[in-house]
């Protein structure tokens, strides 16, 4: 999708039946037939129409005369999981920020793994939600212009986005394994290694380390991808894998603290001493990274803020402010240095 597309200001008014109708050449009960009961249509009007309807993003009404007033007072969120404590954390403090100010929150979950955000988007906005917040930015251009059409505001958390749909928060992944990379360094390691989980997020951070690592002539010695989302028995079997490269000291990114824990307590297993032959990094700042033995050194997000901004930036929106050049936040971090670096 162009810069332009993206540009809120560009935006019209919502979509409507009569619209698709017209661009289809047929009445607009047709369209609502199409929708409701395609049965009832011939293939050729019902292609036409859908085609309509993919082409101009029109998200049908799905509780169309079930409320008095045009509010909903209600949003959707969009998280890839909730099995992880990052997320979580994420989804509660959104979710009890939005309850307070009389709204309630309608969860989906995405995954990991390549999906159809067209379908997503459509079940979502035709409950017409008042707002959304959506993780990440890596939506198909068919699915971002849906969001456009619908003209309710969106936050966008946890990616920091060139060119948000409407406001951003979030973190520049690339940049976090970049200054991992440079604290490693500093510490005199001079070999190094990567345990990522396959997400967007993980790999730019990794790619972010990396680079960095390579920027300062140094080797990558081993890496490993594995399926999203990570896990302690990933970080065990990542471990695992490391050793014959062992031979000399190292210091390893991982993609999360689950996945540090499980190649700390692997390394517990092997007999591998942990900083002193292998040093571990995580992401993520879980309560278990300082609780540990040893604590895991990881860089801690503000995930639990993040919640609380985006829903900030939707009530302020939903009360009617229009909107301001903050409206694109990148999120702080930092190195928490514990006893694994």
């Amino acid at each position: 999708m162009s810069e332009t597309e993206r540009d809120p200001s560009t935006r019209t008014a919502p979509v409507k039946i009569t619209d698709v109708a017209a661009a289809a050449g047929v009445a607009p009960m047709t369209v609502s037939r199409v929708i409701n009961t395609p049965d009832r249509v011939s293939p050729e009007t019902t292609a036409r129409v859908r085609e309509a309807i993919a082409r101009l993003g029109y998200v049908p009404n799905l509780i169309a005369g079930g409320l008095s007033s045009r509010k909903s007072r209600m949003v959707a969120a969009i998280v890839p999981t909730i099995a992880h404590p990052m997320f979580a954390g994420l989804v509660q403090s959104f979710s009890d920020a939005m309850r307070v100010a009389g709204y309630q929150v309608m969860l989906s979950i995405s995954g990991y793994e390549d999906t159809d955000d067209e379908s997503l988007f459509r079940a979502l906005l035709g409950r017409r939600p008042d707002a959304l917040m959506i993780t990440g930015s890596g939506y198909s251009p068919a699915a971002l212009q849906m969001l456009i059409e619908a003209r309710i505001p969106v936050v966008e958390v946890w990616d920091v986005s060139s060119r948000p749909i409407d406001m951003a928060i979030g973190f520049d992944h690339a940049q976090v394994g970049a200054e991992v990379a440079a604290f490693l360094l500093a510490k005199g390691h001079d070999r190094f290694a990567v345990l990522t989980a396959r997400d967007s997020r993980a790999l730019s951070r990794a790619r972010g380390f990396t680079e960095a690592v390579a920027a300062a002539g140094k080797p990558i010695v081993w890496e490993k991808i594995t399926p999203s989302p990570s896990t302690a028995a990933a970080g065990r079997e990542g471990l695992r894998a490391l050793l014959p490269a062992l031979d000399q000291r190292c210091a390893l990114l991982c993609s999360s603290d689950l996945m540090a824990f499980g190649v700390v307590t692997e390394a517990r297993v092997q007999g591998v001493m942990i900083p002193e032959h292998l040093a571990v990094v995580g992401f993520g700042n879980l309560e278990l990274s300082a609780a540990n033995e040893p604590a895991i050194t990881t860089v801690s997000p503000e995930g639990a803020g993040t919640g609380r901004s985006a829903a900030g930036f939707l009530l302020r929106r939903l009360s009617g402010e229009g909107p301001r050049e903050t409206d694109r936040v990148v999120v702080p971090f930092r190195i928490m240095e514990r006893a694994t670096a």
